[in-house]
């Protein structure tokens, strides 16, 4: 991802606004229509079992450790002023010393360390997406902002969506909605589409899940279809958790009732995120789960389709 350095525009620079993003992925298709640059923001309420992105749940910056690209030379331990790390047969980072300076990322020749989170302005946000702004014409794209939750930013995550106004950029929030009304009003007057996660219709069960209740999560759904914001569900399909007929039902008759022929983009569980908690030094709780067949993801989108909602596989 690359990024500018410096920012010229003043006010940002008086404000000091500044955002933590772990990355801007270009040419992307399955967050919104069309070709579109993802924003991906750190910081989520939501500490979910299947997450495809442990990166993202914390704010603050986080070291990750790549294993085969270390040669052992030590240069990392050397560099860092808080001993947070030292070398045995593998590099040993102790969380509780480690203060996220990221200059034993910087003193790594085989970036076998890296830093995850940069801070960024609007400014070199939107300047960033504007290197594409050709394709989004022509393909009826824009900027999506995920993460994490963007809404755990909110100032930042609301200036990057005004920027990208002024300059008829389409914009996509993708959101699992626990946030305080407020919040979620304030982003749907300047976002053009929401994303909206629904992950478990049961509260208990989904606090379990993901670590909070989904009764926000809900009533923000239902209050932005009241509304008239412009969504799509997104339903993690996760297999032995999520998947059984008595949740699929109580979830497709959620979205019925609240507004009929919705579009619902079924997400299966992938493995993809596995190696990133291994990097960050965390356990996977999902270590074992494979991913639903193609069979049985159909069977599911035939099952919400019948129900008269518009269903895709995937975004």
């Amino acid at each position: 991802m690359p990024v500018p350095n410096t920012c010229s525009d003043p006010l940002a620079q008086a404000t000091g606004l500044r955002g933590e993003v772990i990355e801007i992925e270009r040419y992307a298709l399955n967050d919104g229509p069309g070709i579109r640059t993802l924003v991906f923001l750190k910081g989520c309420p939501l500490t979910c079992w299947w997450c495809s992105n442990p990166e993202s749940q914390e704010r603050r910056p986080q070291l990750q450790y790549w294993p085969e690209n270390c040669i052992g030379c030590r240069a990392c331990v050397e560099a860092c002023p808080n001993g947070a790390l030292r070398f045995e047969d593998r590099l040993i980072i102790q969380a509780d010393a480690c203060r996220r300076c990221g200059r034993c990322a910087e003193r790594c020749p085989s970036e076998a360390l890296t830093l995850i989170g940069i801070a960024l302005t609007p400014e070199q946000v939107v300047a960033e997406a504007l290197k594409d702004e050709h394709f989004y014409r022509n393909s009826g794209g824009g900027v999506t902002f995920s993460g994490g939750e963007p809404l755990a930013q909110l100032p930042f995550l609301l200036e990057c969506l005004r920027q990208c106004r002024r300059h008829r950029l389409h914009t996509a929030v993708e959101t699992c909605g626990y946030a305080g009304w407020a919040a979620i009003q304030a982003v749907s007057k300047t976002v053009d589409l929401f994303l909206f996660d629904l992950k478990h219709m049961d509260s208990e069960t989904h606090r379990r899940l993901t670590g909070v209740p989904n009764e926000l999560i809900l009533d923000n759904f239902e209050g932005l279809v009241r509304q008239g914001s412009e969504l799509v569900a997104r339903v993690p399909v996760i297999p032995g958790l999520n998947d059984d007929k008595m949740h699929l039902d109580a979830m497709a008759d959620f979205l019925v009732r609240t507004k009929p022929g919705l579009r619902v983009d079924l997400l299966p569980y992938h493995r993809l995120g596995r190696s990133k908690y291994h990097r960050l030094g965390s356990p996977y709780v999902l270590e074992d789960l494979q991913p639903p067949s193609p069979e049985r993801m159909e069977e599911i989108r035939r099952g919400f389709s019948e129900r008269g909602l518009a269903v895709t596989i995937g975004g």
